[in-house]
């Protein structure tokens, strides 16, 4: 039986008698649910479950969407990095003021992408996605990855992260898509920022506090890399007063990546076939390993 809540209130009534959890996820819950077998999350990341889970010492089947929006992140990456590289940031904030202006934005701040590196830090669903269009516009596409396997054969190369520096430093693109575990909590600092060329873009589209902010703040009003792009931040939702929302070189969408007139299709297929899987004993799809966060 299916029991259809409006909100966590009504969530904790239900929780006693329910074996699947599906959708929202919290400690809370799951501690009111004693014989909860699974959670269905309709996300990719499935960091709150994961804590919940940890807290309450419960070992339980955990499913999460990977995968299933991937290719709009991964067109949100694009379209940000070309927003960049084809100037047209500063071309719609003067587009108001009537004005044609062939030269505001020189051509020696229009980079090609053809033959540029991108570095992709996260291959799982979001980075190989970015790495199938990037590949497209003839980029040379590097990345790191926590399992070190090889990646697609358009990827030139995977390594662990420990050489993250390495390939920073070659990058002309840096995508992060990795979940927020303790080994990538405040990945991205001051050390990672000051490695990066000047004339590279930095684009975050996993989760905000894998970026320590004042250090991206820093190394913008430094000149250490050319501008940021970001779906996701931290903290979030970003304060009206902080410093990134006026810097001309950051983009800043309100972790909106994942949304499109076809998520929620998507979302619903992935979400029957695994109510088909569970109810059958069948394996299930997109399962998240809870020790290792993802």
């Amino acid at each position: 039986m299916l029991i259809g809540v409006y909100d966590e209130a009504e969530a904790l009534v239900a929780m006693p008698q329910a074996t699947a959890l599906l959708g929202y996820c919290s400690r809370e819950l799951v501690t009111a649910a004693p014989d909860l077998h699974w959670i269905q999350v309709f996300t990719a990341g499935a960091e709150r479950c994961v804590e919940a889970l940890t807290d309450t010492n419960r070992d339980l089947l955990l499913t999460n969407m990977q995968r299933v929006t991937s290719a709009q992140i991964a067109e949100h990456v694009m379209g940000m990095l070309l927003s960049f590289t084809r100037g047209l940031v500063p071309h719609i904030r003067q587009q108001s003021s009537g004005r044609w202006n062939p030269g505001l934005v020189p051509r020696a701040e229009r980079p090609g992408l053809n033959g540029k590196t991108m570095l992709l830090v996260g291959l799982g669903g979001i980075g190989t996605a970015v790495a199938q269009r990037a590949h497209g516009f003839d980029m040379r596409i590097t990345a790191v990855r926590a399992s070190g396997r090889p990646g697609p054969d358009y990827v030139a190369e995977v390594a662990k992260p420990d050489q993250l520096l390495r390939l920073a430093a070659e990058a002309d693109v840096i995508v992060n898509s990795v979940p927020i575990t303790d080994a990538t909590t405040g990945l991205f600092d001051a050390e990672f920022f000051a490695t990066m060329k000047p004339t590279a873009y930095f684009l975050n589209v996993g989760r905000g506090r894998s970026v320590i902010t004042a250090d991206l703040v820093a190394a913008l009003q430094a000149g250490e890399l050319a501008g940021a792009g970001l779906d996701v931040v931290d903290p979030e939702p970003l304060p009206a007063d902080h410093p990134l929302w006026q810097m001309p070189n950051v983009i800043i969408t309100p972790h909106i990546s994942a949304g499109s007139d076809q998520a929620l299709d998507r979302i619903f297929l992935v979400l029957r076939e695994n109510l088909r899987r569970y109810i059958g004993g069948e394996p299930m799809l997109s399962i998240v390993n809870v020790e290792r966060g993802y």
